[in-house]
């Protein structure tokens, strides 16, 4: 599956969202990560992202694309990562 991630979180946590999603998927702009990934990783980055915010006061977005052919892109300005690129 394709999965774009959008976050918006308090300032003390974005730097542990943002660095936990830098190594499951692409950073895409601030705040913002995609990538294809499977299943049981999906279960698994959902269940951490949950375990790292506070539910009173952040909040995530997740897109669910089954299948990536379906995801057109475009992008203007500067690009924060490559689509092929994930740090780990």
């Amino acid at each position: 599956m394709y999965v774009i991630i959008a976050y918006d979180v308090a300032v003390e946590r974005v730097n542990k969202i943002k660095s936990y999603l830098r190594t499951q998927l692409t950073w895409v702009q601030n705040s913002l990560f995609e990538g294809e990934i499977t299943e049981s990783r999906y279960m698994e980055i959902n269940k951490n992202l949950l375990n790292l915010i506070n539910e009173q006061e952040d909040s995530i977005v997740i897109y669910k694309f089954s299948n990536p052919n379906l995801v057109e892109r475009e992008n203007y300005g500067v690009k924060k990562g490559d689509p092929n690129e994930v740090v780990l």
